[in-house]
């Protein structure tokens, strides 16, 4: 157990409260401007302004206290004079707690084929009539300051990771650290919203630890692993994760951008990183997949037709919750089953249970950093997705024997 320690900004407290003994997991309280958020976390991504199958309590209801919006489809639509207009996103989707928005920056690369990245910022052409635009990081900033998100992502130079081209992956990490420059210049409410910077460097441990010092002297009040989840392989995201959190300093956040996968979440903990988000929990609920301790579940698959028990026993989730409790809907698995491919209810009920999991497996990861039980847990969780540990993936077992916990010592 640490002594507890603790950073402020201006909107920011960050008190480590406990560390394990073994690994590099932390667990910690992040106060934003609106309210405590326990680290480690997953973030669910509400692209649109909203988290799609859920309303705002039913979210709130999950105990999520932070979850994303996109400053790219929020800056075309509703757009930034509507956004000026009702007082930021928390007001247009009647969200009480934080908001973290990206730069928009990726979206740019991913979504748009014709895209070209300048120093001057990213071109591209408007997929709603064509015509060319352009976002710099004096941009991105004023839409997320119109935004009124909690943490704002700096406008990064991202390409994938697994791009050969190394003059081009340098040239992203030095732009990277050039436009978080401009970010913090363009940033007008310091007091209220805090701007955190993005590490890039692709798979090259030695560009990454540079990117690392660069950032760190800059002082931003969070810090983001990017460029990742970019097809790249486990090990290798692995690595840089590892490469990374072995220099920051331990009393800032550290977010790892775009990590979804329940096993990725665990071996990022254990490495030493507090803060993920992902589409797929809540795009594979919409594809009528159900996410367990035990992996994934197609509920559209006709075992479970007559299945009549909650979608995972013992799941906490007002879907899985006996009927009697507090909250509880009961669902069966053959209701959510007959509507999988019909009806929009299985989808919402699916993303409920997902986001569920999702924010349940980092509590629990937390409560074990705290009880210093945090290796029983990781070995409780493999074991649970895995029966037949000769399964265990190597990336998994050779990440977390480099913090001190090897998955197949019997």
């Amino acid at each position: 157990m640490a002594s507890q320690k603790i950073f402020t900004s201006p909107a920011l407290k960050f008190e480590l409260v406990a560390q394990c003994s073994t690994t590099r997991a932390r667990a910690s309280i992040l106060t934003l401007p609106h309210g405590a958020v326990n680290l480690p976390i997953f973030m669910p991504v509400a692209t649109q302004a909203s988290l799609k199958g859920l309303t705002p309590e039913q979210l709130e209801a999950t105990n999520c206290r932070l979850c994303l919006n996109n400053t790219y489809h929020l800056g075309l639509k509703p757009g930034q004079e509507v956004l000026d207009a009702v007082g930021g996103a928390h007001k247009l989707q009647g969200w009480n707690h934080n908001i973290l928005t990206d730069s928009g920056g990726f979206q740019m690369v991913s979504l748009l084929k014709l895209a070209n990245v300048t120093e001057e910022g990213v071109r591209f052409l408007s997929p709603h009539d064509g015509s060319p635009m352009l976002l710099t990081p004096e941009h991105s900033i004023s839409l997320q300051n119109s935004i009124g998100s909690d943490i704002m992502m700096q406008l990064d130079d991202v390409i994938v990771t697994t791009c050969p081209d190394k003059a081009r992956m340098r040239e992203a990490m030095e732009r990277s650290v050039r436009w978080l420059d401009r970010c913090i210049a363009a940033h007008r409410k310091p007091e209220s919203q805090n701007l955190f910077c993005i590490i890039q460097g692709g798979l090259d441990l030695d560009m990454r630890r540079e990117c690392v010092r660069q950032m760190l002297a800059r002082d931003t009040p969070g810090i983001a692993i990017g460029g990742l989840s970019g097809g790249e392989a486990k090990d290798d995201f692995c690595k840089v994760v590892a490469a990374c959190t072995e220099l920051l300093p331990d009393l800032k956040p550290r977010y790892v951008m775009g990590i979804g996968y329940p096993e990725d979440l665990v071996v990022s903990v254990a490495l030493g990183a507090d803060m993920f988000d992902c589409v797929w929990p809540t795009r594979t609920a919409r594809f009528g997949n159900a996410i367990t301790k035990h992996g994934v579940l197609n509920m559209k698959r006709e075992v479970y037709a007559t299945d009549f028990g909650p979608i995972e026993d013992g799941c906490g989730c007002p879907c899985c919750r006996p009927v009697g409790q507090e909250g509880a809907m009961g669902i069966t698995r053959a209701f959510v089953h007959h509507n999988a491919a019909k009806e929009t209810v299985a989808a919402h009920l699916l993303t409920l249970h997902n986001v569920w999991y999702q924010l349940d497996l980092m509590r629990r990861a937390r409560e074990a950093i705290i009880a210093d039980t945090f290796p029983a847990f990781v070995r409780e969780f493999f074991a649970n997705l895995y029966p037949d540990s000769s399964k265990y993936p190597s990336w998994a077992v050779d990440a977390l024997r480099g913090v001190g916990i090897d998955l197949l010592d019997t």
